[in-house]
């Protein structure tokens, strides 16, 4: 009786093995015909009997699975059956179907990459651009910078939540945005190009075609995804976990410019100017060469009513930069502040004509001190109010020709 069920379960093993076979010519013949839903439904029918299959059959399987998908365009359940295969293959020693499915997949990447481009660039749909991009980076997970273009979309649709979801996705495996490029100088053309590789760059520059090769790093981005996470959760109103998330990637980087500098924009936004100086005497010590930093410690000083204060910080913006026409354009405001107290006394003076000329001589006095950094502004970049301004200026200190001039020029830019 043993030796009669010992026979009986070898035959069903054969008969399932048949079966297996025939399942997969089945859905092998269905993709050559491009029927794609018919091979899922016998792959289907054929799951069930995988479990206990002979390697090279699971190996089939899972490939033409994926095939089928993909013929679908249900790209993401394409690549669990590919990365299945690729698994499987990984542990059995073969690459039998794995080097015929990697091109596969390689087509889906590129296909829903370029549909996600085309939706954010041309189509303007951010929603959908934050899909697609999130499922290439689904399908090849390599490739990072996917998931940070999601983000980004999903944030342009205002999809907040789904933003956030992405920004944490980057944060959770280390995404840092850094990419190194390999580039050379085209001797036909004097530009420099990139390559794909550093053996394809040096390939290119051993032909003769190309000179200089470089190697070039681009900044990263874990500064830029800290600082739009505390922005989304701004957005929805939970500053305070908006700035919980900038001290804390301040404590883990405390010498990171970018960070610092976000989170004093934070401040920025909250209208705390007094936090927001602070941390920019502490972004002063960290790029004392930055003259940026300096003009903002000048509008954080005169906004608080330091006005000596903040004209030095323009002059060292300026020194640091001597075309800094918006430093030269403060620092003449700050110059004029004096004129406000002055104009009061003058007009409660109308009648006392000693103590109202005496107060004339002082104003002419502070515009005499303003005006050749309101002219340097000018001179940098020409607006409709500093042209007004300076034709102000030049009828007070009775620069005659000056003020004819520059009333003309008024004129012709109204």
């Amino acid at each position: 009786m043993r030796k009669q069920v010992l026979a009986l379960s070898l035959g069903l093993i054969a008969v399932g093995s048949f079966a297996q076979k025939k399942e997969l010519k089945e859905a092998e013949k269905a993709l050559k015909d491009n029927n794609f839903a018919s091979a899922i439904s016998v792959l289907n029918s054929a799951e069930s009997l995988i479990a206990n299959a002979d390697d090279k059959y699971k190996s089939k399987f899972y490939f033409l699975k994926g095939q089928a998908l993909a013929g679908k365009k249900e790209y993401a359940a394409a690549a669990d059956a590919f990365n299945q295969l690729f698994d499987f293959e990984k542990k059995t020693g073969s690459n039998k179907y794995s080097n015929d499915a990697r091109p596969v997949l390689d087509k889906m990447v590129q296909s829903v990459s370029n549909n996600a481009v085309d939706l954010y660039n041309n189509k303007k749909d951010y929603g959908a651009a934050a899909e697609s991009f999130y499922l290439t980076y689904k399908l090849s997970p390599k490739d990072t910078a996917f998931a940070f273009n999601a983000a980004v979309s999903a944030t342009q649709a205002k999809d907040y939540d789904k933003a956030l979801e992405y920004y944490k996705e980057l944060r959770k495996v280390g995404y840092t945005g850094v990419e190194t490029q390999y580039v050379a100088t085209n001797k036909a053309t004097s530009q420099v190009e990139s390559f794909s590789s550093k053996s394809q760059r040096d390939l290119m520059v051993k032909s003769g075609q190309y000179i200089k090769p470089e190697v070039q790093v681009s900044e990263g981005k874990a500064a830029t995804i800290v600082k739009n996470i505390a922005l989304i959760l701004k957005e929805q109103g939970k500053t305070d976990e908006a700035m919980e998330a900038l001290a804390e990637a301040r404590k883990a980087n405390p010498k990171d410019l970018n960070l610092l500098l976000n989170e004093a924009d934070m401040y920025i936004k909250l209208g705390k100017m007094d936090k927001f100086g602070k941390l920019m005497n502490e972004a002063v010590a960290l790029d004392p060469n930055n003259p940026t930093l300096y003009y903002n410690l000048g509008v954080v000083n005169f906004n608080q009513g330091r006005v000596e204060e903040a004209k030095e910080f323009y002059r060292k913006a300026i020194e640091l930069k001597p075309d800094y026409g918006d430093a030269y354009m403060n620092l003449a405001v700050a110059v004029l502040d004096k004129d406000k107290a002055i104009v009061e006394e003058m007009n409660k003076n109308l009648s006392n004509f000693k103590k109202y000329d005496a107060l004339a001589l002082q104003q002419k006095e502070v515009y005499k001190e303003a005006l050749p950094y309101l002219e340097k502004a000018d001179g940098i970049n020409r607006t409709p109010d500093t042209v007004r301004t300076l034709m102000s200026m030049y009828e007070v200190l009775e620069m005659t020709d000056k003020a004819k001039e520059y009333r003309d020029l008024y004129k012709s830019m109204q």
